[in-house]
């Protein structure tokens, strides 16, 4: 794993990147702290996809915990709305 400052990947971002694509790992910190990893597409692609997605999560809970939550009807579902922030969402 390679590590850098954020400082420093700005000045060497294309050289990072081609790091990145053939698999090393960078850690950019900031302040000495870590911050962020720039890993390739492809590890990313292989890590999400065996992150299960919230909903799968969720339905995964409701069935656990089903004898102790009771089922009010309760809409999951996310939403590319913009909420109204004058209108009451309990209404």
């Amino acid at each position: 794993m390679c590590t850098t400052s954020i400082y420093e990947a700005r000045n060497n971002f294309s050289a990072l990147v081609k790091s990145a694509e053939e698999g090393e790992v960078v850690a950019l910190t900031r302040y000495d702290k870590p911050v962020a990893v720039l890993i390739s597409y492809e590890d990313y692609e292989s890590i999400e996809d065996k992150q299960p997605s919230l909903l799968d999560k969720l339905a995964e809970l409701k069935k656990e915990y089903a004898d102790v939550v009771d089922d009010i009807g309760f809409d999951v579902t996310p939403s590319r709305e913009c909420p109204d922030p004058n209108k009451n969402p309990w209404d």
